[in-house]
């Protein structure tokens, strides 16, 4: 059986460059901070959804390799998650190599619509699939969510990508999730902005903040002001589409530390905060929503006192869908 172009398969992509699933415009990389473009190289929440027709496996064909990958990530072997709705079927195992072929057994009779996660920390290329022993299809396509936001949105310390909060949301409201999360970074780059205005989407959701306290620090009137012309921003591109910003979440070394420009996290979270709802009422804008961040989690859900665990992370999903799933009746139907 000949192998199928992975393309309509693929979800959670924002762009391609040469076949591999990148997270910035690649066309505009100039003008993003180091950290950003670094990060974006690596196909977070990128997967694979199709469905299956009495279909014994799926094969698939892949290329691993991260620019700079050091002799360590080499060794690591590859995990593939097999998912169905909300469930986990199976995990996969491949050996490290290049290029190789997986073989993901699929239920007895399967049917219906299933989700394989990648080994996301060796960047993998996807070059085809296969059904064995019966038919594949890319999966319908689903409602666009993007979601951008530091290391937290990206997944840190989930212990599988799966795990992290924007993949658990995303499966809870039956969204195509894009994952604009940037570790490190996502500081309110207006360039950023302006890349996410450019993408189709459904809803989008902003989840930064926590790197405004330290890295590049701002003072809370920046926060503020940073906060007001990045909503402004996306909005040029998506005006009337559902917008929810996430103020940052518990981080107890910095909630009442002052940073080098004088500003606690508490402080900073309560200017973004501030710059949410004056935005909305400045334009009127009855579908930009908040979440404050600050109870969504206790310290105990913290892996490091700055990234959820695992069960930090499903309280936030949990916490989002909650609030997006009336927004995205009321807003979209």
């Amino acid at each position: 059986m000949s192998w199928l172009d992975p393309r309509p398969f693929l979800c959670g992509v924002a762009w391609l460059e040469e076949g591999r699933a990148v997270r910035a415009d690649p066309s505009d990389l100039g003008r993003l901070p180091w950290d950003t473009g670094q990060r974006a190289a690596l196909p977070i929440s990128v997967r694979l959804e199709f469905t299956a027709e009495g279909a014994q496996a799926v094969q698939i064909r892949y290329r691993a390799s991260v620019p700079g990958q050091t002799d360590a990530l080499r060794t690591v072997a590859h995990c593939f998650a097999l998912w169905q709705n909300s469930g986990l079927i199976s995990e996969t195992i491949a050996e490290p190599a290049e290029e190789t072929v997986v073989t993901v057994a699929l239920p007895p009779g399967a049917r219906g619509r299933f989700t394989v996660h990648p080994p996301e920390a060796q960047s993998p290329v996807i070059l085809g699939l296969r059904g064995i022993g019966g038919t594949i299809a890319p999966a319908p396509p689903q409602p666009r969510w993007l979601v951008h936001g530091d290391s937290i949105t990206e997944g840190w310390w989930s212990t599988r990508p799966a795990h992290s909060w924007p993949a658990t949301a995303g499966r809870m409201l039956g969204l195509d999730t894009v994952n604009l999360g940037y570790a490190g970074a996502a500081r309110g780059e207006l360039a950023t902005a302006e890349q996410m205005s450019a993408l189709p989407a459904d809803v989008i959701t902003l989840a930064f903040g926590t790197n405004c306290w330290t890295g590049v620090p701002c003072s809370a009137p920046l926060l503020y002001e940073t906060t007001r012309a990045f909503i402004a921003v996306v909005r040029q591109g998506h005006p009337r589409i559902p917008l929810l910003v996430l103020s940052p979440v518990l981080r107890p070394e910095a909630e009442r530390t002052p940073n080098r420009l004088g500003a606690t996290l508490a402080e900073l979270r309560t200017a973004m905060e501030r710059a949410v709802l004056d935005s909305g009422e400045a334009t009127g804008d009855g579908r930009l929503f908040l979440l404050p961040g600050r109870d969504l989690i206790g310290a105990s859900q913290l892996a490091d006192g700055v990234h959820p665990d695992d069960e930090g992370h499903a309280a936030m999903a949990a916490a989002v869908a909650g609030v997006l799933r009336t927004k995205l009746v009321r807003g979209t139907g």
